[in-house]
C-alpha cells in the first residue's frame, strides 16, 4: 500500500496495467494527489515484481507489489484508472463492482455507437449495457457530464489535441463545412512500451515518417465527437507522423472559416472557450512540445494564411499526461468531488 497520506476523504486507487508507460505516469501524478491512497497494482506478465523491479526511479514511494487483476480486493477500492490495451478491458471493466468510480485509457468504450467501434476496430463489443452510462472524458469540454458520472473513458492523445481546438469552433458555428484537416505528430511513447522493431532506437533516430494514413483509429474518433456536436457535413482528414522524441504531440490544424468570421472571431472564440481553463491556454507564441512536457496543459494558437484563406491552428500537448494519464486523474478527481486540478499543477520540464 501507498504511504498513508492523512487525509480522512482520501479515495483508495487501483491502477490496472501499471507496468507501461501510462499507468507509471498515473502512479507519478497521484504521489502529488493527497486525495488517494494507492492499494492496488496489477500487471500481466510482470505479476508478483515488486514495481521497483518494473520502474526503479520509483523507489522513494512505498507501493504495493503487481497483481493479476483477479488477485485485487475490490470491496476495499473506490476508483479505478485502467491502462490496460485496447481490445481487453471491456470484460474486465463490466465484472468491477458498481461502487467504483472508472476512469479508462483505452479505446474500447470511446464509441457510444457500438457498431462504429466494431467496424474501427474489427471486434465485437463485449459490454454493450456498460457502454450505456459511459462518459467520453475530454475534461473541459463533459466536465458537468464528468463530475456526475461512474464510468470515463478518456480520449485518445491525438483526439485530445485535435478536439479541444475544433469543438468550440464548430459549436460557435465559425468553420465552414467540408474538410478539416488534422496533421500530427507524436512521440514514441505514444506506441507504448511493448517491444516492436519499427520503435527501436536505430529504426526512429534521425527519422520522422507518416503512419495510418486513411485508416487510423483516431479519425472516426475525432469524427463521431464533431458529428455530436456539429454536422456530418464537416469530414476529418488525419494524417498522424512518428517523431524521434518520447513524448508529446503537435497538430497542425487547418481549417476553412465561414465568411462573416476572421481570425480575430477565432481567437476571441478560443480565449472566451478557455479563459478560465487551468489546463488549456491560448499562447500568443506558437507552442511546440516543450511548452507543455511533463504537464497537463494544451496549447494551441491561431495564424490566418491570405493566399488560401485558411486557417491555421497550432495545438500541443504531452501525450502521456493530457493525453492519457493527467487528463484520466483531472477527470476522477470531478469524479470524486475533489478539486479538479488536485495533484496536476505543475511547470513544463525544460530543456
Amino acid at each position: 500500500m501507498s504511504e498513508n497520506k492523512n487525509n480522512a476523504n482520501s479515495a483508495n486507487i487501483a491502477i490496472l496495467g501499471a507496468s507501461g508507460y501510462t499507468g507509471v505516469e498515473a502512479i507519478r501524478l497521484l504521489a502529488n494527489n493527497y486525495n488517494y491512497n494507492i492499494i492496488g497494482l496489477t500487471a500481466d506478465s510482470k505479476a508478483g515484481k515488486s514495481i521497483l523491479e518494473v520502474y526503479p526511479h520509483l523507489n522513494v514511494m512505498n507501493l504495493p507489489d503487481l497483481k493479476k487483476i483477479e488477485d485485487i480486493n475490490f470491496s476495499q477500492v473506490d476508483a479505478v484508472i485502467s491502462c490496460l490495451p485496447h481490445g481487453k478491458t471491456q470484460k474486465i471493466l463490466s465484472d468491477i463492482p458498481k461502487h467504483i468510480k472508472v476512469c479508462d485509457l483505452s479505446a474500447d468504450f470511446r464509441f457510444d455507437d457500438i457498431y462504429m467501434y466494431e467496424k474501427v476496430y474489427d471486434k465485437k463489443h463485449e459490454a454493450r449495457k456498460l457502454q450505456e452510462e459511459v462518459i467520453y472524458g475530454l475534461t473541459e469540454i463533459n466536465r458537468v457530464k464528468i463530475k456526475n458520472a461512474r464510468f470515463v473513458s478518456n480520449p485518445g492523445c491525438y483526439p485530445t489535441s485535435a478536439l479541444l481546438p475544433i469543438l468550440p469552433l464548430i459549436d460557435n458555428n465559425i468553420i465552414q463545412y467540408g474538410n478539416i484537416v488534422v496533421d500530427s505528430k507524436s512521440g514514441v511513447s505514444g506506441a507504448g512500451r511493448t517491444l516492436k522493431e519499427n520503435l527501436l532506437f536505430g529504426e526512429v533516430s534521425d527519422s520522422f515518417s507518416a503512419y495510418g494514413l486513411v485508416n487510423h483509429r483516431h479519425r472516426p474518433e475525432i469524427q463521431s465527437q464533431i458529428d455530436k456536436i456539429g454536422s456530418t457535413e464537416y469530414k476529418v482528414l488525419f494524417t498522424p507522423h512518428l517523431l524521434p522524441i518520447k513524448r508529446g504531440i503537435l497538430s497542425t490544424i487547418y481549417l476553412n472559416i465561414n465568411d462573416k468570421f476572421n481570425l480575430d472571431d477565432v481567437v476571441n472564440c478560443l480565449k472566451d472557450k478557455y479563459s478560465e481553463e487551468k489546463f488549456v491556454h491560448y499562447s500568443e507564441t506558437l507552442p511546440s512540445t516543450h511548452d507543455v512536457r511533463g504537464t497537463n496543459i494544451c496549447k494551441m494558437k491561431a495564424v490566418f494564411d491570405p493566399i488560401t484563406n485558411k486557417i491555421i491552428i497550432i495545438s500541443v500537448i504531452d501525450n502521456l499526461i493530457k493525453g492519457a494519464s493527467g487528463q484520466a486523474i483531472q477527470n476522477l478527481n470531478l469524479m470524486m468531488g475533489f478539486k479538479e486540478a488536485e495533484g496536476l499543477i505543475n511547470f513544463p520540464m525544460f530543456p
